[in-house]
């Protein structure tokens, strides 16, 4: 696997909040989704996150774990899009590497306002289609919005979960994700997912949050670094490992990026961009 690694640190959707206190009970599915859901729909109708340039405020969370961005910035793409739909909630730049080409179907997974599915679009041409899905209401709103302000007329979101997508089984070329994967409460399933909508010779492209070493239990019942993208993680060797187990082949780590923490913490964060394939069945993968 190439990798190309450079070092920053990082803040989620938590640094600004107070509402820091960790859960004395394990956090069921239905909790955590319910928590994300408001978190990310708070987000979007402030439009705006605390992942943006101004991040800082030095809440008692960030000071445990993570200390600003860690979102990638978008180069050499059209400005209108990213001021109408980034809202800073990234871990890097799927797009960039997804190989699109025109009259291809893409689905991004977890599409928040757009962004994404919005540099699709443009990538896929007007023969082509970007599907954004998304389970945030306020997400969803948001990005319609977008897309209207933009006059862009292949891209369609719609409401659904990764885990149980609205999706046809072998319909989709690419699909893209920015950040989301971590939030899912069964990645395996997640990934199963993505594995029956690609079409045989399809390839996605995720730029995800992972872990280096376990996360430690009380990290995993904090609601707001779940929300944050920091106790949903996977240690990266585990995250990879389901990858294969759901039937991708040909994995590649395109990018690494470690963040720094503010305290001696068991583990460490790192955003990756991995690729994929889903190889025809007389195609043999790595």
């Amino acid at each position: 696997m190439h990798s190309e690694t450079e070092k920053t640190s990082c803040c989620g959707p938590t640094c600004c909040s107070d509402e820091n206190e960790v859960q004395s009970h394990a956090i069921t599915e239905d909790e955590l989704k319910d928590s994300i859901r408001a978190k990310y729909g708070q987000i979007a109708e402030a439009a705006g996150s605390c992942c943006g340039p101004n991040c800082g405020c030095g809440s008692e969370t960030d000071e445990q774990v993570l200390n600003v961005m860690m979102n990638d910035k978008y180069a050499s793409v059209d400005q209108q899009i990213i001021d109408a739909a980034d809202l800073g909630l990234g871990c890097g730049t799927p797009t960039a590497f997804a190989d699109m080409e025109e009259g291809m179907r893409v689905l991004d997974l977890g599409s928040g306002a757009g962004i994404d599915v919005f540099l699709a679009a443009k990538a896929v041409g007007p023969t082509g289609k970007a599907i954004g899905l998304d389970m945030t209401d306020e997400m969803l709103k948001r990005a319609r919005a977008n897309k209207a302000k933009l006059g862009i007329t292949n891209a369609e979101f719609w409401k659904g979960e990764i885990e149980d997508m609205p999706v046809e089984s072998d319909s989709i070329d690419r699909i893209i994700s920015n950040c989301v994967i971590n939030l899912v409460p069964d990645k395996r399933k997640a990934f199963s997912e993505m594995f029956r909508v690609l079409k045989s010779g399809g390839r996605f492209t995720i730029s995800d949050i992972v872990s280096i070493g376990q996360i430690p239990a009380d990290v995993r019942k904090d609601l707001e670094l779940w929300a944050g993208c920091v106790a949903g993680a996977l240690d990266k060797e585990e995250y990879l490992q389901i990858v294969r187990d759901a039937g991708f082949t040909n994995l590649k780590l395109e990018k690494e990026k470690s963040f720094s923490l503010e305290k001696n913490m068991s583990f460490g964060i790192e955003s990756i961009t991995l690729t994929a394939d889903k190889c025809p069945p007389s195609v043999k993968g790595q």
